[in-house]
């Protein structure tokens, strides 16, 4: 059933997401927002301390790539609780894709009505790494008012 309803990202569907969260988020250029979330479990027998998370509790957490209309389009199931969002995404095999450029996406394409060309992204939050192809906010503890 994977095939049928989480394919391989095509470049053309990535340029198809991308065009999805510019028309409804006014956003160019974004091929997709990820996240990880703790799900609860009970502690798995020998596993010490590896699923035991920062909010004290045992947990898996599955990291999503989603659309423009918070459709998953990508998954990573299976990190540790106790890995940091920047550590379960350096662990994923959407970091491995990317970082290898076997992401199937293209590397820039112009503003529309501008020569302004711009890379396409990820949109991550604050635990996740800055990298050309992950944007994310700047640190709450940078900021000033």
């Amino acid at each position: 059933m994977a095939p049928l309803h989480m394919p391989v990202l095509t470049t053309e569907m990535l340029l198809g997401t991308s065009n999805e969260f510019y028309l409804m988020w006014n956003f160019p250029n974004c091929v997709g927002s990820t996240d990880g979330k703790h799900i609860r479990l009970k502690c798995p027998s020998n596993s010490g301390s590896m699923y035991y998370n920062h909010k004290h509790y045992y947990s898996i957490v599955p990291q999503g790539l989603a659309d423009a209309r918070y459709r998953f389009i990508a998954i990573d199931v299976g990190a540790y609780g106790k890995q940091s969002g920047s550590g379960i995404f350096r662990h994923s095999s959407l970091y491995q894709l990317l970082s290898s450029n076997n992401f199937n996406m293209t590397n820039a394409r112009k503003l529309s009505l501008s020569d302004v060309e711009l890379p396409f992204v990820i949109l991550g939050d604050e635990p996740y790494p800055s990298f050309s192809y992950l944007m994310r906010p700047y640190p709450r503890r940078q900021l000033t008012v």
